[in-house]
């Protein structure tokens, strides 16, 4: 009996499917309830440690309402200046101990009698600015006959502003640590003798490169110039795209212990309200020592941090930033990175190109749907390609499943090892192929993947069809303009493959409806990542798959709801 009842129990393979068939959506709805909950009390605990900071901030001017809130202004007078020159020479000599890059040089003015010292950093000051707008304007003014009475304290002060200095940025504080601080940006102090505080001088220039054609986004038609390290560089970038009166720029701290310069930019009548208050209050929340990168924004900003799909686009070229911001989305940009951020964001934005715009509606619109068509393919072709040999093979003409069999015979690996070891192989001379010299990264590249394809296939590891599978895939998958995108289509890749060779053409299938459904659900600054596949007016079908004529494009996107749905012109 027992017998009978063993030869009719299933294989232990339908045990497995059957086994995760019923577990694995019970874990995900574990697991997005997990993440409901983690971030509602995220969210919760951000609001009591908002009200909290209002809390004090009421109670300290509820008892010190007369005190200063300048913060150019210290309260201790320990980290302030005074009226006595050798204790202010002492005190930034104090704060610059352990600092052999900042310089001092001392000047004394004979016809004044007047000592004044000023201090720099060797690298972050231009030398040049500093001794024909600075130093020689004061030596000038010190050795020549002074008919009238030289004012004293504040006076003489404002009279070296507006009568000696050649420099346009000036700017008074009594703070030791702020103006170190100014100092080590590549500003210079000038202490002068009978005047308390201390003036900040604005003259710094750093090592920076020119305006170069950007590597990630190159494009055959259209502008050759990217952004660059230095902020200033890439705001003026934008404000020489087009002369606008309406291109809002607004200027963030961030960093707690090292602090860099962050810009918003939007356009005032057009972006909603809404969703820049909502970047602001995002930014507002960056609790980190550095931002080393406009990277480093865009995971703290974003929406889901466990999703594989970035709700934030990044890009190097301005005209992508200035069409972005015409439609109405907002823009980010750090100092120290190329990189701009742009948000909020959806799907069809990671496979569009500035290039779609500059040629014609036809061949942009065809080119587009190649993209299409190649991020499908680099998805899902290994995946398709494990289920059908493995579950499926009926599915596949007669011919041909003949021919992959006989290519098959004796290689002793199953389907997903086999997809397995070509896959990372391809990424691993993928990886290598950026991390080596330019000049010989992309001929390793080429001759290693022709190389260790044809030795594979020669030692019996893979079969031929297996080679063109991921030749295929591999190309398709460089179609993606984006490449953040693209990284995370090959993740997504692989988990294809793990779900193809479990369930077979089924798993695929439901991989694809989780991926949706994901997709769907997935929210940039309110926006759903799939807004334009289910649109509320058919308007915005124009700039999805297909781009239309820019005659028919008059209205920007609907779903970003701008101050301004039609577009000038």
């Amino acid at each position: 009996m027992w017998q009978a009842i063993v030869t009719h129990m299933p294989k232990w393979t339908v045990l497995v499917q059957a086994i995760f068939l019923s577990i694995v959506p019970l874990l995900i709805l574990l697991a997005v309830r997990q993440i409901k909950t983690v971030d509602g009390r995220e969210s919760r605990r951000k609001e009591r440690i908002e009200l909290l900071e209002e809390r004090d901030l009421a109670e300290q001017d509820a008892r010190d309402p007369s005190e200063s809130k300048d913060p150019n202004v210290s309260k201790n007078e320990d980290e302030s200046y005074s009226e006595d020159y050798e204790a202010n020479v002492t005190k930034m000599r104090q704060a610059i101990m352990d600092m052999a890059d900042v310089n001092q040089k001392s000047i004394f003015l004979d016809h004044l009698q007047v000592r004044v010292s000023l201090f720099c950093v060797d690298g972050l000051t231009d030398k040049t600015s500093m001794d024909q707008n600075i130093i020689k304007p004061l030596l000038d003014w010190g050795s020549s006959d002074q008919e009238e009475e030289i004012p004293q304290g504040d006076a003489l002060r404002d009279m070296v502003i507006r009568q000696v200095m050649l420099v346009v940025e000036t700017e008074h504080t009594q703070d030791v640590k702020y103006s170190l601080q100014k100092v080590l940006f590549g500003s210079i102090v000038l202490l002068i003798e009978g005047t308390s505080g201390v003036l900040i001088l604005g003259s710094s220039k750093g090592k920076t490169r020119g305006v170069e054609e950007p590597l990630s986004e190159s494009v055959l038609r259209g502008p050759r110039i990217g952004f660059t390290e230095v902020l200033s560089d890439n705001t003026a970038l934008l404000r020489r795209h087009g002369e606008s009166t309406e291109l809002a720029m607004h200027s963030f701290k961030v960093g707690k212990r090292v602090q860099k310069q962050l810009m918003v930019a939007y356009f005032r009548d057009i972006a909603n309200s809404e969703l820049v208050e909502e970047v602001k209050r995002r930014i507002k929340t960056i609790d980190v020592d550095e931002v080393m990168e406009s990277g480093y924004v865009e995971q703290l900003i974003e929406d889901n941090f466990l999703s594989p799909f970035m709700q934030v686009q990044n890009t190097e070229r301005p005209d992508r930033v200035m069409a972005a911001l015409l439609e109405g989305r907002v823009a980010v940009m750090l100092d120290g990175t190329p990189f701009a951020l742009l948000m909020p964001v959806t799907y069809d934005m990671m496979l569009q190109s500035p290039e779609d715009y500059y040629e014609r509606w036809l061949s942009g619109s065809l080119i587009r749907l190649l993209r299409f068509m190649a991020t499908a393919i680099s998805l899902f072709a290994p995946a398709l390609y494990i289920s059908f040999i493995s579950f499926h093979p009926g599915l596949i003409p007669t011919m041909l499943v003949i021919s992959i069999v006989s290519a098959r015979q004796g290689v002793p690996f199953s389907t997903l090892i086999e997809a397995l070891i070509m896959e990372t192989s391809i990424e691993i001379l993928r990886e290598a192929g950026l991390r080596l010299p330019k000049p010989i990264g992309p001929a390793m590249g080429i001759v290693g993947g022709l190389i260790i394809g044809q030795a594979a296939v020669n030692a019996g590891i893979v079969s031929p069809i297996l080679v063109i599978v991921v030749a295929v895939t591999a190309i398709s998958s460089f179609a993606t303009p984006v490449y953040s995108s693209g990284i995370s289509m090959r993740m997504l890749r692989f988990a294809g493959m793990f779900v193809a060779s479990i369930f077979g053409l089924y798993g695929v299938i439901l991989f694809f409806l989780l991926l949706v459904i994901h997709m769907a659900k997935l929210k940039s600054f309110g926006l759903s990542y799939l807004s334009l596949t289910s649109p509320r007016s058919l308007r915005d079908w124009k700039d999805y798959m297909i781009r239309a004529p820019l005659h028919f494009m008059k209205r920007r996107p609907r779903l970003l709801n701008p101050k301004q749905p039609k577009r000038k012109g």
